[in-house]
C-alpha cells in the first residue's frame, strides 16, 4: 500500500507542477509529460518508492525526470533528501560526505533514483548520492528502436540523439541557454554519464562504493570507460579504492576496476537479456525478478538492503577471475564507443 500512496502523491504533485513546467519549456512539457508519468509508474514497479515520504515526493515532482540531477539521500527516518541540478550546486551547498554513488535505471526518474538510493543508504547506515538517469528525447528514439529491452547495445545510440535533447533544452528558461553555449555536437555523452564522471573525478567527492541497478549499471560503466580512456593513471588509482555492486544486469567494467560484485535475481530473464553472458553472478537472490520493490507480488523482488548486507562482506575474498580483456573488448563495445564519442559538456 505504501507504493500506491507514494505513486498517487507524486502524480498529483506532478499535475500541480505541469503549468510551471509548460511555462519553463512548452516543447518538452508537451512531448515528454505522458512518458514521464508512465516512467513514474515503471518506477513504482521496479523500485521501493514507499520509502520516499509524501513531503519528499512534492520536492521531486517538477524535476521528476531532469537528467543528471543529483540527490543527496539519507537513511530512512533522518533528514529529507535534497536535490541539486548541477555538480556546482551540489558542491557549493553540500559539505556532507556520502558513502556511495548510486544510479538507478528502469523508469529513469528522480522518484526511482531516490527510492533505490534510500535502500542503499539504509543498508550502509549512511547518506548516499544518486544521479538521476533521466528520460529525454534521445531516450524516446532509442526506446522506439528497441533500446528499452536491449539497452546494452541500442541504448548506447542515445548519445547520437543527444543533440536533439540539447537543442530542445535551449527553450528551457531554467537552463539559461547553457546547453547551446557549450556548442551543438552531433554526438556527446548523456548528462547522467557526464555527471557521474564529474563527481568521480572531483577530489571533494570520495564515495568508495558505486551501486547500480539495471540501465544504471551501463551509465556507471560508460563513465568509468570514459575516465580510463582519458587518464589511465587516474583510473588505476580510482580502481584501487572503488568497490562496485551491479544489481539486475551484469555489465562489464574497465580492467582498471577489478572490485566488482554482480547480484542477479534467480528469475530475472529481463536482466539476463541485458547482461554479459560470460560474467558470473557472485550472488543470486532466490525467487527474485528484476524489481527491487518489496511490495512486489509473491515476494519476487530483490531486497536491496538485504542483498547488499550479504555481498559487501565478499569484497576482498577470493572470487572467480573476471573475463579477459579480449572478451571485454567485444562485449563492452557500446561503452567503448560512447567513451570515444564523448565530448564533455561540463
Amino acid at each position: 500500500m505504501h507504493t500506491l500512496t507514494t505513486l498517487g502523491s507524486v502524480q498529483a504533485a506532478r499535475t500541480a507542477a505541469f503549468p510551471a513546467k509548460f511555462a519553463d519549456n512548452p516543447l518538452r512539457a508537451i512531448t515528454l509529460d505522458s512518458l514521464q508519468r508512465r516512467n513514474a509508474i515503471l518506477d513504482a514497479v521496479f523500485y521501493d518508492i514507499g520509502v520516499i515520504t509524501p513531503e519528499e515526493t512534492k520536492g521531486l515532482a517538477f524535476w521528476l525526470a531532469r537528467e543528471g540531477a543529483i540527490l543527496f539521500v539519507t537513511p530512512s527516518g533522518q533528514e529529507p533528501l535534497q536535490l541539486f541540478l548541477t555538480t556546482d550546486e551540489f558542491f557549493s551547498k553540500n559539505d556532507k560526505a556520502a558513502a556511495a554513488l548510486v544510479v538507478a535505471g528502469v523508469g529513469s526518474s528522480a522518484l526511482g533514483a531516490a527510492a533505490f538510493a534510500r535502500n542503499v543508504a539504509d543498508a550502509l547506515g549512511e547518506p548516499v548520492v544518486a544521479v538521476v538517469s533521466g528520460y529525454g528525447l534521445a531516450d524516446v528514439l532509442t526506446e522506439a528502436m528497441g533500446g528499452f529491452f536491449l539497452f546494452g547495445g541500442l541504448n548506447s545510440l542515445r548519445h547520437l540523439f543527444e543533440p536533439l535533447d540539447m537543442l530542445s533544452k535551449t527553450f528551457t528558461w531554467t537552463e539559461r541557454w547553457s546547453e547551446l553555449d557549450k556548442g551543438a555536437r552531433w554526438a556527446r555523452s548523456s548528462k547522467d554519464t557526464e555527471t557521474v564522471i564529474a563527481l568521480l573525478k572531483d577530489q571533494r567527492f570520495g564515495a568508495p562504493l558505486l551501486v547500480g541497478h539495471s540501465k544504471g549499471n551501463l551509465v556507471l560503466s560508460e563513465a568509468l570507460y570514459a575516465i580510463a580512456g582519458e587518464d589511465e593513471a587516474l583510473a588505476g588509482a580510482m580502481g584501487k579504492k572503488l568497490r562496485i555492486v551491479t544489481i539486475s544486469a551484469k555489465i562489464g567494467m574497465p580492467p582498471h576496476f577489478p572490485n566488482v560484485l554482480d547480484v542477479m535475481g534467480a528469475w530475472d530473464w529481463f536482466g539476463a537479456l541485458n547482461s554479459r553472458p560470460d560474467i558470473p553472478a557472485e550472488y543470486t537472490v532466490p525467487r527474485a525478478w528484476h524489481s527491487t520493490n518489496r511490495d512486489f507480488p509473491m515476494g519476487m523482488a530483490i531486497d536491496v538492503k538485504d542483498a547488499l548486507l550479504k555481498v559487501l562482506p565478499m569484497f576482498g575474498n577470493q572470487r572467480q577471475a573476471r573475463p579477459s580483456t579480449e572478451v571485454a573488448a567485444i562485449f563492452d563495445a557500446p561503452q567503448r564507443m560512447a567513451a570515444a564519442l564523448r565530448s564533455p559538456v561540463a
